[in-house]
């Protein structure tokens, strides 16, 4: 049966030693979360993620959800009582507006919890998890009164949460909606339509669902500028704000899927629902925007987690099973052979998966960081940076990671050979799970396309040339340390192969856009390599302070060090193999008729 453990350790050398979240204690919401409380925060997680949450994965898997005939659903056996344990000990509202009863620490510590309670149970996370981006967009679009019915529920987890954009004739393109709302007189609209592979959209975990829901007011104008976004509940509430008559939604059937059995994807029915409008009519994209970026980097967390906990049953099962001997000679002469780990390509494989999910999980703490600095700060320098990172990193977090991660899956189950295609072992669920963060919110060539079309050239480009300078400073600053040096070469020809496929777009994607969509994927991967790398550079200068000033644990700063050296002479010089497929341009792609494919 496969195992989860959290990586606390790793995660507080990232936070404090690497990118110092200490140093921002003076802004709203960091000085709460001392290294004291935020480490007791970690442990706390990780016990309940590792005793509670993932001793029902495997279980929820086989068993699923079921619907009933009347339309409700039953999660598996232990997932009530997993996500009351969850609910109870206030995860849900960890970085929450104190006001409405969450605990106001920064999103990064949410974050962080989040990658623990994916990795444990991606299923169960789930619910807690769109919770979590509900509120996000009600605090920040919802009106007092909505605020004050709705989000205490929802931060103490006694309601969960959803969204429902998806229709069935309409995914990524949002102006071809039609659930139609229709004001009712009294302030509130009857909502009908259909929304599907609603996440989450009906369970038996809490007494209330709120569904968030994307619909077109009658009269508004066509496309994207005519949609509004209502707040639906399950239950209507009564005088005392409690759930009172049933509404007029209900889960119209199930999906069957590839994995993440445990979450119950629905299709939603709402057949003169009631609603009540979020923020002004017609503007309903921006304040599901809010909601989907907190998803979207959600998936990308979802795509590292995945990573992890495959990485880490691989690397048990390579350390115990027994099959050859090492090429350069028997390692444990006494059995009847060496266990796989001593093979060179079984090493390469595992490394590669460690190397990548040492600097994911940077990337992610990174940015987040960023956007927390940026919300608390007054200066308005740190919030246009804040903001410009996270809408230029926020693409790459969801599509790069989530790309690899399903693949890093791939790996880790290659490692047991024809066990890992065996259920029994819990690698195969590993790869049907992280397969659904490359498509939901917002698939990933699309995320690549939102990349190069919209946040790469915004503001005259200020995004990526910020990430330039401050990448130019950290290699001009460091340039004097002797064993940093093959880092900082590596991101220099890394960052430069960058700069020459984002100046290849500028010249030719205006004048012929194919240029543009064919090389978005690879700009997109390009980019998170860079990122990545500029991660490990400044992982590897801490780990070199640390050995020279004999602190913290030596064998792990070597180990770091070690992985960090993997990473930039067998993973980072991809970058130019993707500036070549950029620079080859669009012709070759579009070239064959459609039915010749």
């Amino acid at each position: 049966m496969p195992s989860y453990k959290a990586p606390v350790e790793d995660t507080l050398f990232l936070l404090y030693d690497v990118l110092g979240f200490d140093r921002h204690a003076n802004l709203p919401g960091f000085a709460d979360a001392s290294r004291d409380v935020v480490e007791a925060v970690l442990l706390e997680s990780a016990k309940l993620c590792e005793e509670v949450l993932q001793p029902v994965n495997r279980s929820g898997d086989v068993e699923g959800c079921t619907r009933s005939a009347d339309g409700s659903v039953t999660t598996p056996k232990g997932f009530k009582a997993a996500y009351d344990a969850f609910a109870d000990g206030g995860w849900i509202g960890l970085s929450a507006d104190p006001d409405y009863g969450g605990q106001g620490l920064p999103h990064t510590i949410a974050a962080i919890v989040n990658e623990y309670a994916s990795a444990a149970n991606m299923a169960l996370a789930m619910y807690p998890g769109l919770t979590q981006g509900a509120i996000a967009a009600l605090t920040l679009h919802g009106s007092d009164a909505l605020k004050q019915a709705y989000l205490p529920k929802m931060i103490a987890g006694t309601w969960t949460g959803t969204m429902n954009l998806t229709e069935p004739h309409c995914g990524t393109d949002l102006g071809l909606i039609k659930t139609k709302a229709v004001p009712n007189g009294d302030g509130s609209y009857r909502i009908t339509g259909t929304k599907i592979f609603i996440s989450a959209g009906e369970h038996d975990l809490t007494e209330n669902i709120v569904h968030l829901v994307l619909a077109r007011i009658e009269g508004a104008p066509e496309g994207t500028k005519g949609i509004s976004l209502f707040v639906v509940p399950k239950f209507k509430l009564d005088a005392d704000g409690a759930p009172g008559e049933r509404n007029a939604v209900s889960c119209g059937s199930l999906e069957h899927k590839m994995g993440i059995h445990g979450n119950a994807t629905c299709v939603m029915n709402y057949d003169g629902a009631t609603g009540w409008l979020v923020g002004e009519e017609n503007r309903g994209l921006p304040a599901m925007f809010t909601m989907m970026n907190e998803a979207r980097l959600g998936v990308g967390i979802q795509g590292l987690a995945q990573s992890e906990v495959a990485y880490q049953n691989a690397v048990a099962y390579a350390k115990d099973r027994l099959q050859g001997r090492a090429l350069s000679g028997a390692k444990e002469p006494a059995k009847p052979a060496d266990p796989i780990i001593v093979h060179p390509d079984v090493r390469r494989t595992l490394l590669s998966i460690k190397a990548f999910n040492e600097a994911a999980r940077a990337l992610i703490l990174w940015t987040s960081l960023k956007g927390d600095v940026g919300h608390a700060s007054e200066d308005a320098k740190d919030k246009q940076a804040g903001d410009d990172l996270m809408g230029l990193l926020t693409p790459v977090i969801k599509g790069v990671i989530t790309d690899v991660g399903f693949d890093n899956t791939v790996k880790a189950q290659q490692m047991f050979g024809g066990h890992g295609y065996v259920a029994e072992w819990g690698m195969e669920q590993f790869v049907r799970d992280a397969r659904i963060a490359m498509i939901y919110e917002g698939a990933n060539g699309v995320q690549a396309m939102d990349l190069v079309g919209r946040k790469l050239g915004r503001d005259g480009g200020r995004a990526i040339m910020a990430l330039f300078k401050e990448i130019d400073g950290f290699i001009k600053e460091n340039g004097g340390i002797r064993d940093l040096k093959p880092f900082l070469e590596a991101l220099k020809k890394a960052r430069d192969d960058l700069q020459k496929a984002a100046t290849w777009f500028m010249m030719h994607a205006m004048r012929k856009p194919e240029n543009a969509g064919a090389g978005a994927t690879d700009f997109m991967h390009l980019l998170g390599l860079v990122a990545l790398g500029y991660m490990w550079a400044r992982i590897a200068k801490t780990a070199l302070a640390k050995q020279a000033s004999g602190e913290g644990d030596a064998a792990r700063m070597e180990a770091r060090l070690t992985t960090g050296r993997f990473f930039i002479e067998r993973s980072l010089p991809e970058t130019a193999t993707r500036l070549a497929a950029i620079s080859a341009g669009a012709d070759a792609v579009m070239a064959l008729p459609a039915e010749a494919f």
